[in-house]
């Protein structure tokens, strides 16, 4: 007994004498506020889950420019109708912050319009920007501006475009815009909005909104020569939306990613992981110098079942098998870098995305 009295005075008198930077602390650790609340940044890469991401850093050697983020979290994609979402309910749960049906864009469960966090942008005064692969009227950038229970009425969905204020878009889908069923022609209504609507971006020129419209339909396949269009798109959108001194919100989309899924073919998912994480790599660079930049880089849901069946580091190669031809409903890695990337570790649900971005802006 006397022993135990003994060694409890021992420790009571070492832990009174302690320095108290000594002290431990089980507070967890968070970073300090975000100094601007600026700019935010999110890249979608559609059908992008944990397979294509671990395939990409093998064959990049581990160089990957979004790997470069230390805050990572977990989203979880259904749908409010499905387990198994499509682009239009998720990009419309992650910029809208709403679970909504199967094929919907920009709605809720009945059909009632929601905002995006790229409209409520807009209204507070910041400058806004979509770049994406296949045609601007597709599923995922249409959430961000339009609001229809059918993301395949395209011409509906292109006419709400150009009427959305939007100050820098770039993709395909011409044929939405100057061969229409209804006669219509909104790249003159484009231009009488003072755009400068372009189909190379090389044409941008001045401080004009720029409509880059680029394909009559899709951008072709990074491997049927596009090039670097996403990542040009990119740093054009950030020069033309940085200029606000009030900040910016750019959606960025690497498109075909799904696609490759869809297709079972390895080859044109990894091409077209590369071609994103380029772009991805513009995005934090600019964040870095800026200091006042959120960039934000998830998939909308995972394609094909993608999985690592076998592979050989020294020579950077992947050997993948796909289990399906659609979409499955694994959860999505979301990596964050910059002020209040901390909030993004965790596991959640897509629409707390929307949220953490509302949060950042102090909407």
């Amino acid at each position: 007994m006397k022993k135990t009295a003994l060694f409890l005075g021992i420790l009571i008198f070492v832990f009174s004498c302690a320095k108290k930077e000594d002290s431990i602390n089980l507070t967890p650790v968070v970073d300090p506020q975000p100094s601007g609340y600026k700019n935010i940044i999110l890249m979608i890469g559609d059908g992008m889950g944990l397979g294509q991401i671990s395939g990409a850093r093998t064959m990049k050697d581990e160089h990957m420019n979004m790997l470069r983020c230390k805050n990572v979290g977990i989203q979880a994609t259904q749908a409010a109708d499905n387990y198994i979402t499509d682009s239009g309910a998720s990009a419309t749960a992650i910029g809208c912050g709403q679970k909504t049906n199967h094929y919907s864009i920009g709605v809720d469960i009945n059909g009632n319009p929601i905002n995006s966090i790229l409209k409520l942008a807009r209204q507070h005064g910041l400058s806004t920007g979509l770049t994406v692969t296949s045609i601007i009227n597709h599923a995922t950038p249409a959430s961000f501006y339009a609001h229809n229970p059918d993301r395949f009425d395209y011409e509906d969905i292109a006419l709400q475009l150009i009427s959305s204020g939007i100050d820098f878009f770039s993709g395909g889908g011409r044929k939405y815009f100057n061969d229409r069923t209804d006669g219509l022609n909104l790249i003159d209504s484009l231009i009488s909005r003072n755009y400068q609507v372009v189909d190379n971006l090389s044409n941008i020129t001045g401080n004009k909104k720029v409509a880059a419209i680029l394909a009559e339909v899709h951008l072709p396949k990074y491997s049927n020569g596009r090039g670097d269009i996403l990542p040009n798109s990119v740093t054009l959108a950030i020069k033309q939306l940085s200029k606000n001194e009030k900040g910016f919100f750019l959606m960025v989309e690497g498109s075909q990613i799904d696609w490759g899924g869809e297709a079972n073919d390895q080859d044109y998912v990894m091409d077209e992981m590369f071609d994103f994480d380029k772009a991805v790599g513009i995005a934090l660079d600019f964040a870095e110098t800026d200091g006042n930049t959120l960039v934000i880089i998830t998939g909308d849901h995972e394609t094909g079942g993608f999985a690592l069946i076998g592979g050989d580091q020294s020579n950077n190669s992947i050997q993948g098998d796909f289990v399906s031809q659609g979409h499955t409903g694994t959860m999505i890695p979301v990596f964050a870098y910059g002020p209040g990337s901390y909030e993004f570790r965790g596991i959640y649900e897509n629409t707390e995305i929307f949220k953490k971005m509302k949060g950042y802006f102090g909407f």
